[in-house]
């Protein structure tokens, strides 16, 4: 029997009824997905064959049911690099780029980096953050390769990564679009 407040359980629905809750979140998110797919058709995805890479490339094959191409950029990583191709092909992963970007990461980025005394806090200095301009640079310029309409990276929404990859990408290519990740929890 309904209540006043048009909940079984005594509970304004569907705020603060747990099952009414669910549904609501359950219906959102098919709703969410499937007005994603057809989106994207392609998209290049800034891949480390890590977690975060792997949890958003499984998430942009199902959700957009697009095609996606992995770039994986080689910045000196070593041993690293055959995994994240072995993984992404056991994804099913037809184009995989691993680009030996190691003399351009030194001379264009790294080196300058000294020269400015670039230090994060004045503690250490900017490693990997330093390395995003030049990943998004070179997933802008194979996604122009491949035809992608769409770029992604593992960056989460906490972090300056995110930042640091989408600035990149619109500067370069200011009408792309970028799927980097499932939207967070009610």
């Amino acid at each position: 029997m309904l209540n006043a407040a048009g909940s079984t359980c005594g509970l304004p629905r569907p705020l603060r009824c747990p099952a009414h809750r669910r549904a609501v979140v359950v219906a959102r998110d098919v709703s969410a997905a499937a007005s994603r797919k057809g989106q994207v058709k392609k998209v290049v995805l800034a891949y480390s064959g890590g977690l975060d890479t792997s949890i958003i490339l499984k998430w942009l094959q199902d959700e957009y049911e697009c095609e996606v191409v992995t770039f994986t950029a080689d910045l000196g990583q070593g041993e690293e690099l055959e995994p994240a191709r072995a993984k992404a092909e056991k994804m099913g992963i037809k184009q995989i780029y691993i680009d030996d970007l190691r003399e351009e990461f030194v001379r264009d980025y790294v080196f300058p980096m000294f020269r400015a005394n670039s230090q994060y806090e004045g503690v250490y200095l900017l490693g990997t953050s330093i390395a995003r301009p030049l990943i998004a640079k070179r997933q802008i310029e194979i996604a122009q390769e491949v035809g992608a309409d769409a770029v992604s990276h593992g960056a989460t929404g906490k972090g300056n990564d995110q930042v640091r990859f989408e600035v990149s990408y619109y500067s370069l290519k200011p009408d792309i679009k970028v799927r980097a990740g499932p939207p967070p929890p009610l």
